[in-house]
């Protein structure tokens, strides 16, 4: 084969490669789609977003839809929304449904809420339809000591104004929670508490507890009151058995000590016994030594002898009538 019959096949795929690369580059049909929905955006446009990494439809179709809705926002703010790393898509239907639904809510703002992580067009859809959070069971004392069991129900609404920056559901819970403990604590009986539950929604909203939460508080209903256990019995019964066996452990304390005296004694009396029996061993050398050096006489000892033996039959004597009266 001659040039002249390569050059047309060169030319013939040339230009395939040509078109794949120009329809790749360039999204006619999202182009064709926006121009026929009123919502004109420019070819060369199309092209810039390509060449800024941005996959056009997640910008064009947004916009698309705003434009339909009448609203007045730009291809470069949902442009540059993207770039930041927001949910163009996200925030186009909270600006769609927050102007069917009559609520001032700004591109800006609406942009800072979705940046800031929270869901726009579920905060707008909040605003139309609130929310019911069920708090966990609730257990407080009452002063007579009787645990009271709740469990309320917290309607709110989402607070466009406070969205950014406003505490969350979580802080709606903790403070609900505080309101209960504190009006179950305060109240004289349990008694009152059942009779009046309307007291802690009374409580909690007169406290203001939605303030620097992203949520308006719109009532709070107790759904459930259970009564729990005597803690106050339980507490006086726990301080009962401490106290007695703080009395015991004093009572064995003060008889160890009573034993410990006892030994004492009878170590010491022992002592003198032995003493005793010590200065008894001493009277015969101190008679012999008397003898020896002429201080008694021989008849003295055994006039002293007598006495002893004497003094021993009177003991004995004594000892046999006593036994036998």
């Amino acid at each position: 084969m001659d040039m002249a019959q390569i050059m047309p096949v060169i030319v013939g795929v040339l230009i395939v490669i040509g078109i794949l690369l120009f329809f790749n580059m360039v999204p006619v049909m999202l182009w064709i789609s926006a121009w026929a929905s009123g919502a004109y955006i420019g070819l060369v446009k199309l092209v810039a977003m390509r060449l800024r990494r941005i996959t056009p439809s997640r910008v064009v179709n947004p916009y698309i839809k705003a434009r339909k809705a009448g609203l007045d926002v730009t291809i470069d703010q949902l442009e540059t929304h993207l770039l930041a790393g927001g949910n163009v898509d996200r925030v186009v239907d909270a600006l769609i449904a927050a102007e069917r639904a009559n609520i001032n809510l700004e591109f800006v703002k609406a942009v800072a809420i979705d940046l800031a992580g929270r869901d726009v067009l579920e905060a707008v859809q909040m605003s139309v339809n609130p929310k019911v959070i069920t708090t966990p069971i609730v257990s407080a004392v009452a002063k007579d000591g009787i645990e009271v069991k709740v469990l309320a129900r917290v309607t709110v609404r989402a607070n466009i104004d406070r969205l950014v920056g406003g505490a969350g559901e979580e802080t709606i819970l903790a403070r609900v929670g505080e309101g209960i403990v504190t009006t179950n604590g305060g109240a004289e009986s349990h008694k009152e508490i059942l009779k009046h539950p309307d007291m802690i929604s009374e409580t909690v909203l007169r406290k203001g507890l939605d303030a620097g939460t992203a949520f308006e508080i719109l009532s709070i209903d107790i759904a459930e009151i259970d009564i729990g256990k005597n803690i106050g019995a339980q507490l006086q019964t726990d301080q009962a058995e401490a106290d007695k066996r703080i009395a015991q452990a004093k009572a064995e304390e003060r008889r160890a000590m009573a034993v410990a005296t006892e030994q004492e004694n009878r170590a010491r009396v022992e002592e003198m016994r032995a003493n005793v029996v010590q200065a008894e061993a001493e009277v015969p050398l101190a008679l012999a030594d008397a003898l020896r050096n002429g201080k008694i006489g021989y008849m003295d000892y055994l006039q002293m002898q007598n006495i002893e033996a004497d003094t021993k039959m009177r003991k004995n004597i004594s000892g046999s009538e006593t036994e036998n009266e």
